[in-house]
């Protein structure tokens, strides 16, 4: 019974998301990503479990090899993994980094939910979603409104985007490997300093992410910053970072 509810489900499962590729500074950016199914009522971002299941049983090196499959990514327009062609958008980019570790991140789907937030709400069963602190290689990290899904003007879309960490330098900065517009790209975040672009040294602390278009204005990465979630083991030459 749950394996036919859950096929139900994923028919309503929006399987994408769009940001703009901003490249040195702001620019207008015509989407052209349209999803599956718009949905028309406000999205609100799923408050976290409290009750997460048993740690995700995953072979050693798992955050290693979601990274290196990341970085192996960068730059390429298409996301081809061990021969399996995804999607062109940032939710099926994230699937093809833990899919060849066992882990379905859309398992949790519910009916009416994007790729995002089903991916958000697999998150909070099986790992942990947290907003402070600092995350490690290989967890996730969400972004909410970083552009219209339905079409009506107003920040209510709920969560909208999704990466992976892959490292974060001495200063916070968090770098995240993800897949826009022009494809898989490298992007900074520094939770510290959300609305600053450079340091004074001209150091980039965060990208634009939601880029400009007529009645939107654009927003920087950590401006959009949803949560971190954590949901591989974390090994040992990891534990004290």
């Amino acid at each position: 019974m749950r394996s036919l509810w859950l096929s139900a489900a994923f028919t309503l499962v929006a399987t994408g998301c769009a940001t703009g590729a901003p490249i040195g500074g702001r620019h207008l950016y015509v989407e052209r990503y349209e999803p599956f199914a718009r949905p028309a009522a406000t999205r609100e971002i799923p408050d976290a479990e409290a009750d997460a299941r048993a740690p995700l049983a995953v072979a050693p090196g798992a955050r290693d090899t979601a990274v290196s499959t990341a970085q192996a990514l960068l730059g390429k327009s298409r996301v081809v993994v061990r021969g399996k062609r995804y999607g062109d958008d940032c939710t099926s980019f994230v699937k093809a980094l833990y899919e060849p570790l066992g882990v379905d991140l859309l398992t949790e789907a519910r009916p009416g939910d994007n790729a995002v937030t089903a991916m958000w709400r697999f998150a909070s069963h099986h790992g942990r979603i947290f907003e402070g602190g600092r995350p490690l290689p290989g967890d996730l990290v969400f972004f909410k409104e970083t552009y219209d899904l339905n079409r009506d003007g107003h920040t209510n879309d709920g969560l909208t985007h999704v990466g992976l960490v892959e490292d974060v330098e001495a200063d916070g900065t968090v770098l995240v490997i993800h897949r826009v517009a022009r494809g898989v790209v490298r992007y900074r975040m520094n939770l510290s300093t959300p609305t600053q672009l450079r340091t004074a040294s001209g150091k980039r602390l965060n990208d634009w992410l939601r880029t400009e278009a007529p009645g939107s204005k654009p927003r920087l990465t950590s401006e959009l910053f949803a949560g971190f979630a954590t949901l591989l083991p974390v090994e040992s030459r990891l534990a004290k970072r």
